[in-house]
């Protein structure tokens, strides 16, 4: 199976400009023949990194709502226009597409992964537990009930948004439904995420695909170029034995990987850590998924 990783950026502010971008890419991953296509973490809403939107503690300020009110009419409705978009590219190009989004859910917005399927279109909702520092000013945290592991024809698929990667007993819960690709939408460009990923494959014996922005000055809106942030890519596939088969990745493109799934009996052969290497005579992961 031929899977890909999309590194790019949104048009911050701006939800249909994206779309046209993730159609494009989704298109450019069916040409090459993949079935998998996995894009960044917040991708469809935006990353508006280095914004404060006026808030210190106890205190916040007028432009500082404005421009939250511009954030949350950037986001989407799931199930929305963008969700039934999405549902249609996944069934006409026969991809399976994994993509980050901040959904909107009554006046809360949520840092969100999304997987689509061909045959059964929006497949699976997987919410941030735990969004990092003033990410905890922008979104709501997720719940137990959407961390669940999808079965696919591709594989076993799950997903951890950015810095859940760091939480052991979120990845022990995804290791102990049998995930096969780990997919890890972020915004963490630096070396030391490309280190975890390789951690995370050599741990848990999976596929783990990595997408992370670009993001240039070019992708805000005139009236934030000069604060907005930017994000360095570093997106990357890995194989269950840790070593990376495609990336890191600089600039905006795909990556391509050939994904044998056989490699991962291969590799829990001496390593489980949700099976014999588990100690459940000493350890117990209880998880509440309601």
């Amino acid at each position: 199976m031929k899977a890909t990783v999309a590194q790019i950026g949104s048009v911050l502010f701006d939800t249909a400009a994206t779309m046209t971008r993730v159609e494009h890419w989704c298109r450019a991953a069916a040409d090459l023949g993949a079935e998998l296509v996995v894009f960044p973490e917040a991708l469809l809403g935006g990353y508006p990194k280095l914004q404060s939107f006026g808030a210190t503690v106890g205190q916040r300020t007028e432009a500082g709502r404005d421009l939250f009110l511009r954030y949350f009419r950037a986001a989407i409705d799931c199930p929305g226009a963008e969700t039934v978009r999405l549902a249609e590219l996944s069934r006409e190009l026969k991809l399976h597409i994994v993509i980050g989004v901040i959904e909107r859910d009554l006046g809360t917005l949520y840092c969100s992964s999304l997987l689509f399927t061909p045959e059964g279109g929006l497949a699976a909702k997987h919410r941030k537990l735990m969004p990092t520092a003033s990410e905890r000013l922008l979104w709501g945290q997720g719940d137990g009930t959407t961390m669940q592991v999808v079965a696919t024809d591709v594989g076993r698929l799950g997903t951890a948004i950015c810095w859940e990667n760091y939480m052991p007993l979120y990845r022990q819960h995804l290791y102990a439904q049998g995930v096969e690709l780990w997919c890890a939408p972020t915004v963490d460009s630096r070396e030391m995420w490309q280190t975890s990923m390789r951690h995370i494959a050599y741990e848990g014996r999976c596929f783990v695909l990595s997408a992370c922005h670009w993001l240039t000055k070019e992708d805000w809106p005139e009236d934030l170029r000069v604060e907005g942030g930017t994000i360095d890519g570093g997106s990357l596939i890995v194989a269950p034995s840790g070593d990376v088969i495609a990336g890191p990745l600089k600039g905006e493109g795909l990556l391509v990987a050939e994904i044998d799934l056989d490699q991962i009996p291969r590799g829990k052969f001496d390593l489980d850590v949700a099976g014999h290497y588990s100690r459940p005579d000493v350890f117990d992961l209880k998880v509440r998924t309601s």
